[in-house]
């Protein structure tokens, strides 16, 4: 039996063909450059139908990773990177597609997927009651209590972006949630455009830069620049809050970092374990143990693989 395994992003579609045993036979990668609503969805049905052929086995299910919410319901799904995607039927037009041949259809959120596919493949592995923390352009956790994922009345458990830690509240929170303002890839390019603001950091390398971006960030941090110092410690704090939230709500076993920042944000893990110690419950937080994802950017891509196989009620 083969598996088609799909990881839709804002910017591009990766899809991968893999075996029943979790190893990856072949891949393929297109960008969706102006693609909109349908355009998206039969980008996703010709990548898929590409792979089954180049499968030498019977494909016999198909699971799909979303950048949004995937109602279960409903079988919509809500991107908002993705014009045309407010609550769009992707459900009904693949198995519209693939039914006829017998493949069955998964698709499930991003958060969802990236645990799953650590739970399969990666540092979670034998783990009831683990969280994949995913800090990239935005923030989401994939959240696995007893066994299975949680996903709250709506499906949108895990949209931790929002998690609550500064007082007052301030209207530039209102679209992404202030923890992910503060500590997202794309919060810390907009925390040090604050602090260059102030006019306390003049001295900055990164005080020319047309745009900063997280990159700009890790890579002056690297160089002592004292802004990168700052905006770097100021996320610390803040994914230090967001892991003790974590522990003391979820009591988990492990707490996976992944995403796109953790990547170069990986030498950060002790002292982020360090600041959620000052803040969780102290006899969960001697127990967790937090580690940097094994599967990277392929965290998602192989959930989505794993999703289509599993036992819904059982991981």
């Amino acid at each position: 039996m083969s598996i088609i395994a799909l990881d839709l992003g804002g910017t591009k579609l990766a899809g991968a063909l893999f075996s029943k045993e979790g190893k990856i036979l072949s891949r393929q990668t297109a960008f969706l450059g102006k693609r909109k609503g349908r355009e998206v969805a039969s980008l996703i049905i010709e990548m898929a139908k590409s792979l089954e052929g180049e499968s030498e086995k019977k494909v016999e299910s198909l699971g799909i990773c979303v950048p949004g919410i995937a109602h279960a319901n409903t079988g919509t799904v809500w991107a908002p990177n993705i014009p045309g995607w407010e609550d769009y039927p992707l459900q009904k037009e693949l198995k519209q597609e693939f039914s006829k041949r017998n493949i069955n259809v998964r698709i499930d959120s991003d958060r969802a997927c990236c645990i799953l596919g650590e739970i399969w493949q990666g540092n979670a592995k034998g783990s009831k009651d683990a969280i994949y923390l995913a800090v990239g352009t935005g923030i989401g956790a994939g959240i696995i209590a007893g066994g299975q994922v949680l996903r709250g009345s709506h499906d949108i458990a895990g949209a931790i972006g929002w998690l609550a830690f500064n007082h007052p509240y301030e209207e530039k929170y209102r679209q992404c949630g202030g923890f992910e303002f503060h500590a997202s890839g794309a919060g810390l390019a907009k925390v040090a455009a604050e602090m260059l603001r102030s006019g306390k950091f003049n001295e900055s390398i990164l005080k020319t830069s047309k745009a900063i971006s997280g990159k700009d960030i890790f890579e002056s941090y690297e160089r002592c620049d004292p802004l990168a110092v700052a905006v770097i410690e100021n996320a610390i704090v803040h994914w230090g809050m967001a892991v003790a939230n974590l522990v003391s709500l979820f009591n988990p076993e492990k707490i996976i970092l992944g995403g796109g920042v953790f990547g170069p944000a990986v030498k950060f893990i002790d002292r982020i374990k360090q600041e959620a110690t000052k803040w969780a419950q102290p006899i969960s937080m001697k127990e967790v143990r937090i580690e940097a994802s094994a599967l990277g950017t392929d965290a998602g891509l192989y959930g989505a693989a794993f999703l289509s196989i599993k036992n819904e009620k059982d991981v």
